[in-house]
């Protein structure tokens, strides 16, 4: 997961009203496969193999009626991503937090209200 050039979309995550009901959907239309993330009710999504193009993501419960897919970007720096994104008009509202062994994970508004996450990967997470 090394970042060369411009940031790309690296994980996203889905909400849903039952968790369940939707695992049953994806792997029955997909063949996505889910394990459950230590004791939390988020479950990680595995596309297809390492070696195939594509990401892959979570799904976990909706916590509100209007809870979009959030897409993840990977970026070199997070602590000058965040000051880009406040100073071009953006809101960080989840603020930096650490992920064991993964990096650290952000998520912010866009202009039109989108909800993205941004990451900045372990040294041990690249390739």
């Amino acid at each position: 997961m090394e970042v060369s050039g411009i940031p790309k979309v690296i994980w996203f995550e889905l909400n849903a009203d039952e968790p369940k009901r939707a695992m049953e959907f994806y792997a029955k239309v997909f063949g996505w496969k889910f394990e459950k993330y230590q004791d939390q009710e988020y479950w990680l999504v595995r596309g297809g193999e390492k070696e195939e193009p594509g990401i892959d993501g979570a799904i976990q419960p909706r916590r509100t009626k209007s809870a979009p897919v959030v897409n993840t970007i990977s970026v070199p720096k997070i602590d000058e991503t965040i000051k880009k994104i406040e100073k071009n008009g953006g809101k960080v509202v989840v603020p930096k937090m650490e992920i064991p062994m993964m990096g650290a994970l952000a998520y912010f508004v866009d202009t039109e209200g989108n909800t993205h996450g941004i990451m900045q990967v372990a040294p041990q997470m690249k390739k």
